[in-house]
């Protein structure tokens, strides 16, 4: 479910561009409100009490934790944490190459968990566990598509900053 709207807002978001909305002029710009989207979805879950049964729980993301990390419970609340920031900062122009290589290094950080859960064969959301051959191709999807974000938020920067600089010489 979580892919789907990444991939469903996105296009969803470069649509208003399309009709006008100036702030979905791009791909990569719908692509990174797209990402932001999804990761106020899987955010929740960091904080969401066991006796919720309509989404993954934090109890759910706590089993995930391989055993060899210590405050597996604090863990899921950071993580959750860093997720809000990174959609946080993807929203925000200034800030979008950095959380998009932040978000890039988050993904990394958190594959072993979802080799973990795959390979224990951890349930997830009161379901059977996601197998391994489906969430490893997911985490490449999301480092990939905040790697996309990041670069091309950094290359719109730097020519932004290219044509402002020749602006500037042009009335000196």
């Amino acid at each position: 479910m979580i892919p789907l709207v990444l991939v469903l807002a996105t296009p969803a978001f470069r649509a208003l561009g399309a009709l006008g909305v100036r702030r979905f002029a791009s791909w990569p710009v719908s692509a990174a409100h797209g990402m932001a989207l999804m990761l106020l979805f899987t955010a929740s879950a960091h904080f969401v009490p066991a006796d919720v049964t309509m989404m993954p729980t934090h109890a759910d993301l706590v089993a995930m934790v391989p055993p060899f990390l210590p405050f597996a419970d604090a863990l899921v609340y950071v993580t959750g944490v860093l997720e809000l920031l990174g959609a946080a900062g993807l929203v925000l122009t200034a800030t979008r190459w950095a959380a998009g290589y932040a978000l890039a290094a988050l993904y990394v950080a958190l594959l072993p968990a979802n080799i973990h859960a795959a390979v224990a064969d951890v349930p997830f959301d009161g379901g059977s566990a996601t197998p391994l051959w489906q969430r490893i191709p997911e985490q490449i999807l999301y480092l990939g598509w905040a790697l996309w974000v990041a670069r091309a938020a950094q290359v719109a920067e730097r020519s932004k900053r290219t044509a402002a600089e020749r602006k500037e010489e042009v009335y000196s």
